[in-house]
């Protein structure tokens, strides 16, 4: 058995765990980070792309905000753009109804920043020539856009892995515990038996971070969604914006090679770790796509692909310090929904660990709402870093 002994240990290595490992290394910590297929390939690989504020939930905002600032330097940190576009992100409403839930939307997050700008009327088909009969209105916020997932998720680890964290990729956890002196995971690379013992232990472990957790005697009541993505072949550039509507059900946006990726409606499973786009919801969408952008009319699809995402029943991610075990940290149930803020809760994570506090506020993705008060272990409401010797 090959044996590893780490400050930090982190659980999953897509976009959120790889950018807490990216920042802890550059603080200089020794961090591990193991990940059972390929950093960045699974919901931080598959996700649409979407780069947006606008439409989150107002405790995500703060983050969200975070997170734009550090989308902002992207090259600087990652060493690729990563396709990434500050394109503006609208949202569409199809009714009288969509477009008085976007101006409240609008008004909400107004101190925030956001800057969203209500078109409708002759503003709007005046703007958008391109949209068809089936939008009212939208809003759209200037500074949202969109990049390429399967460039930018694996750039946080190999990042990562250049500033000294140690990214062990194919490696699944069996068992992680607490033995009173450190964390230890037992795991299994290449055919072969691993066992890392840690300080600090991060899950970032996705739509699976709900098993570790259990380890720790804590229930996060994780189900899995499988969203149907396509992409079309190119056509002419004729879509400037990423594009969602009020409501859901629809989300396209066309990228500079004139492909235009789709999404909506929820693929089905095939295994514990893959899943796939179903032909009812591409059939679905794509009437859906032509009613609001007639010119994706007899436009080949080119390409459908699923994944696992973790959802947790209000939506919101779990992110801060366990109920249960001191030194044991959670980043996990984005909902779909993490690719953008995803930068900065990783950082967030790292925050915890180098200060016992974070910038951004977060007690809003507290574990505590979905467990009984009494539930929680002395010590395990902040996470000052432990000082053990690890053998």
């Amino acid at each position: 058995m090959k044996r590893i002994a780490t400050e930090v240990l982190i659980i999953g290595g897509g976009i959120v765990g790889a950018s807490a490992a990216l920042a802890l290394a550059r603080a200089g910590r020794r961090v591990t980070v193991l990940e059972r297929d390929l950093c960045g390939s699974r919901s931080s690989g598959i996700n649409y792309g979407g780069v947006r504020r606008q439409g989150r939930a107002a405790v995500q905002l703060p983050l969200a905000q975070r997170a734009h600032e550090i989308w902002s330097g992207l090259r600087e940190l990652i060493g690729i753009d990563g396709e990434y576009v500050r394109s503006g992100h609208f949202k569409l409403a199809r009714s009288a109804a969509d477009m008085q839930a976007l101006e409240a939307y609008a008004e909400m997050s107004r101190p925030y920043g956001l800057d969203i700008a209500l078109i409708g009327g002759a503003a709007l088909r005046e703007q958008c020539p391109w949209l068809g009969g089936a939008a009212v209105g939208g809003s759209l916020c200037p500074e949202d856009g969109q990049a390429n997932p399967r460039l930018v998720s694996p750039a946080f680890a190999r990042a990562a892995g250049r500033a000294g964290a140690q990214v062990i990729e194919r490696c699944e956890v069996k068992q992680a515990g607490f033995d009173g002196r450190a964390f230890v995971a037992d795991a299994e690379h290449g055919g072969e038996a691993l066992q890392v013992r840690a300080e600090v232990l991060i899950n970032c472990a996705g739509a699976w971070a709900g098993k570790l957790a259990g380890f720790f005697g804590e229930d996060a009541p994780m189900t899995s969604g499988h969203p149907s993505m396509a992409v079309t072949e190119p056509i002419p550039q004729f879509l400037p914006w990423s594009l969602g509507v009020e409501g859901g059900s629809i989300y396209c946006r066309q990228v500079a090679r004139g492909n235009v990726v789709l999404g909506g409606g929820r693929g089905y499973v095939i295994d514990d770790s893959r899943a796939r786009a179903s032909h009812d919801s591409i059939l679905s969408l794509l009437p859906q796509a032509v009613a609001l952008l007639p010119a994706l009319r007899h436009v080949q699809i080119i390409r459908t692909w699923s994944g696992v995402e973790g959802y947790l029943p209000d939506r919101q991610p779990v992110l801060g310090p366990s109920l249960t075990q001191p030194g044991l940290l959670h980043g996990f149930g984005f909902c779909g929904a993490g690719f953008q803020i995803g930068p900065a809760a990783g950082e967030a994570l790292a925050e915890l660990v180098l200060h016992g506090r974070s910038a951004v506020a977060l007690d809003a993705f507290s574990m505590s709402r979905f467990a009984p008060a009494a539930s929680l272990a002395p010590g395990a409401s902040s996470l000052p870093v432990p000082e053990r010797k690890i053998s």
